[in-house]
């Protein structure tokens, strides 16, 4: 069970109501509480409660503008949960990937930076492909966010996407809905014997799958207490998944193809070892912005 704040557990208010200060108050505040980025965390929840976007949030704290008792108390509500780890994009409802602003919640892994350059290397892959209509398969797509960026920054090809958890599929139907690209389908299946009718026609199979060692709890709140634990772990060496995924690909991908595989920083090697084993040519790893191994591809022979 995830922790809360009861919604009639009494939140002392600040003693101002100008912008500026409570940022500033806010801001220390969750850097106590270990937040990496404070002062963008404090200024996004004021955002959401206004309604505004941040550089609005940033604009009125220069002013010293102020914010109204009701904005107040419900903004300092969400302050006590951020502030206990509460991840902030289950506050606000939403989650930035790339372009697209993303529904999540509870029961769906909350799509991270670093994969948006596995969902580069998915978009490069099928811009080079030789077909006018390439395909790309998203396995185990949580909130979409992979098949969704695929699908809107590669209008030519065709996404299919699929997720096996009953709630993460709920967010990921949410999102299809709300991004309503033509090209891009969601199925509920398991990703050992989905879209098997895409048999040796598929481009791209790309994943980020459960990748940590089952005793490797992880340290940061919002991940140990919030992601859902099925999206987190992946045997007793992180690799299970990896290695269905080297036979699925097989069995999905035309000759040529491009499998790309989301793992930990330390995975390389063996995600590399697991591919290369299993038939894969070419297997490479690739860093993400901040130089950490992110992603291993291979080509299907």
């Amino acid at each position: 069970m995830c922790p809360s704040t009861p919604s009639d557990q009494h939140v002392h208010a600040p003693a101002t109501s100008r912008i500026d200060v409570i940022l500033g108050d806010v801001s220390a505040r969750f850097a106590r509480a270990g937040i990496l980025d404070p002062r963008v965390d404090a200024e996004l929840l004021v955002a959401h409660v206004l309604g505004v976007g941040r550089g609005e949030v940033q604009a009125a704290a220069i002013r010293a503008a102020e914010i109204d008792t009701v904005a107040l108390e419900r903004l300092m509500r969400l302050v006590e949960r951020r502030a206990a780890r509460e991840p902030l994009q289950h506050l606000t409802g939403v989650a930035p990937f790339r372009h697209l602003e993303l529904s999540v919640g509870p029961g769906v892994f909350v799509p991270r930076p670093e994969t948006e350059m596995v969902a580069q290397l998915a978009i490069d892959a099928l811009r080079v492909s030789a077909s006018p209509a390439p395909v790309a398969v998203d396995l185990g797509t949580g909130s979409g966010a992979i098949a969704l960026a695929m699908a809107t920054e590669v209008p030519h090809a065709r996404v299919h996407a699929a997720e096996n958890s009953v709630d993460a599929f709920i967010w990921a139907k949410e999102n299809f809905a709300r991004v309503n690209a033509p090209n891009a389908r969601l199925v509920f299946a398991d990703l050992a014997d989905a879209f098997a009718e895409l048999d040796r026609s598929v481009s791209v199979l790309v994943s980020n799958p459960p990748y940590v060692p089952t005793q490797a709890i992880p340290r940061d709140p919002e991940v140990r207490l919030y992601d859902p634990p099925e999206a987190l772990y992946g045997g007793e060496d992180g690799l299970d998944v990896v290695r269905v995924l080297a036979g699925v690909g097989l069995r999905l991908l035309h000759p040529g193809g491009t499998i790309i595989i989301e793992h930990a920083e330390l995975q390389g090697a063996p995600v590399r070892e697991v591919l290369t084993a299993a038939g894969w040519r070419s297997a490479a790893t690739h860093p993400d912005l901040t130089l950490r191994d992110r992603a291993t591809t291979a080509i299907r022979p």
